[in-house]
């Protein structure tokens, strides 16, 4: 496994990292393990959430730097990787303002005395994270888990090695010492390995099902929690009744940002049939006139994909819908020259024995389905693999409450598409993992909530 960054919008390799090797890899687990058993972990949280705090004001000082990095390295338009930067810094200080809220004492109703639960680290977390969102995927880890005092083996993409040194570099300039949390350029044995450790006690992975699977079966074989975000296949449902400029302005956005290389990006497009051939054209208007090129020119709408692997993959992917009989509405090729390009594409006409609709597309692809009634909206959002969140767009509230209740998945959005915040719970069901990242639910997923009780 290189690890290595190669910039997606030129093909050019920028930087090429060692592996640590297995000797590395063990001082840096002694290392956090020696620093769990530490005052600085088992002691008051104070001292973890100031470095949580100052990191929020070292990434909102460098918000241009850093956002280069992830534009350079995996073709993130530069207006959205400023904005990943500063999401960071929200959710750094987010749980620097409130963990002490999240972790406080909690009176536990019983005759038998007086009894509270209360909140302790576990131990030394093993982090396995994603390309897509290179600072925000790490964040979402480091801020609850050094705010409870788990320190973090941390794992990034072998095509990201800039931005995690870069995040690792961060953190101990604001404090954190050392073992807090470590950047480790491993393999996936070093990885078995360390999730076998007993000095390791959870695992967290973002990433695809294939390697949620790997993972997650290491780690319940070794009795370790552990909490997985996988893929999704969100539904972005646009009714009768909706408002069909405002929806394909957001479909668009749902379905492009980060070249469509996001887990809960909007994926399949499920429109009623009274408004689908006004909502489509306008969408494929929209996808035809989107300014391609350059991630660094703040004009362009679309950048590159991440490597010219995963361009191939999406094109290949298509091909195979096509070829199983779906038509391409527009786009679906690839875009010459140098550069991970490929083209924004609808496909139409996929029917369910075609392996496209129970698959992910994770590029600029969407899928749209015409559907009759509520009834529809419902069986084909959970007619899927996959579960983490979904849009659903009506001037009915109510009638958007009631789908949203019955829809299978981690989150439902009324009236605007899926994104994050750091006082919003991120997961999902099925295929799309287990347990919660972010508010209040994910500070309490990797932690010993313990029970005490004083007899009367």
């Amino acid at each position: 496994m290189a690890y290595q960054s190669v910039n997606p919008a030129t093909g050019k390799v920028l930087k090429t990292f060692d592996n640590h090797s297995d000797a590395e890899i063990e001082r840096a687990l002694a290392s956090a393990h020696s620093l769990y058993k530490s005052p600085w972990c088992k002691g008051g949280r104070a001292p973890r959430l100031k470095v949580l705090s100052r990191f929020a004001e070292l990434a909102n000082e460098r918000v241009e730097d850093l956002a280069r990095i992830l534009t350079l390295e995996m073709g993130k338009r530069i207006n959205e990787a400023r904005t990943e930067v500063r999401i960071i810094a929200d959710i750094a200080n987010y749980y620097a303002d409130n963990a002490e809220t999240f972790l406080a004492r909690e009176k536990v109703e019983t005759s038998k005395g007086d009894a509270w639960l209360e909140y302790h680290p576990i131990g030394v977390v093993v982090a396995v994270e994603p390309w897509n969102f290179p600072f925000y995927q790490l964040i979402r880890v480091a801020g609850p888990n050094l705010a409870i005092g788990n320190p973090v083996l941390a794992k990034h993409a072998s095509m990201v090695p800039q931005a995690a040194v870069a995040f690792e570099e961060l953190l101990a300039e604001a404090g954190a010492p050392e073992g807090a949390w470590t950047n480790i350029f491993a393999t996936g044995d070093q990885i078995s390995r360390l999730i076998a450790d007993d000095r390791v006690q959870g695992v967290a992975l973002t990433g695809s099902e294939g390697a949620g699977s790997i993972v997650a079966a290491n780690a319940g074989k070794n009795l370790k929690k552990s909490v997985m975000e996988l893929g999704g296949s969100d539904v972005f449902v646009v009714l009768d009744d909706a408002d069909i400029d405002k929806a394909a302005v957001v479909g668009v956005e749902a379905r492009l940002r980060g070249c469509g290389q996001v887990c809960n990006g909007a994926k399949r497009f499920l429109i009623h049939e009274k408004v689908a051939d006004e909502f489509v054209k306008k969408l494929a208007e929209k996808f035809t006139n989107t300014k391609i090129g350059d991630p660094m020119d703040e004009t362009v709408g679309l950048g590159p994909m991440s490597s010219i692997g995963a361009r191939d993959d999406i094109a290949g992917q298509v091909q195979r819908a096509v070829k199983a009989g779906a038509k391409v509405l527009v786009g679906g090729e690839v875009i010459e020259g140098p550069g991970a390009y490929y083209k924004p594409t609808i496909l139409t006409n996929v029917s369910r024995d075609n392996p496209a609709y129970f698959e992910e597309f994770f590029g600029p692809v969407a899928q749209v389905h015409v559907i009759k009634d509520d009834e529809d909206v419902v069986r084909i959002a959970n007619d899927s693999n996959f579960g983490l969140s979904g849009a659903i767009f009506t001037a009915n509230v109510e009638r958007a409450k009631s789908l949203a209740s019955q829809v299978e998945t981690g989150s439902v959005w009324i009236n605007t598409s899926s994104f994050t915040g750091p006082e919003l719970p991120f997961g999902g069901v099925k295929r799309s993992g287990y347990g919660r990242e972010l508010a209040g639910a994910g500070i309490k997923e990797l932690v010993n909530q313990k029970m005490v009780l004083v007899a009367h």
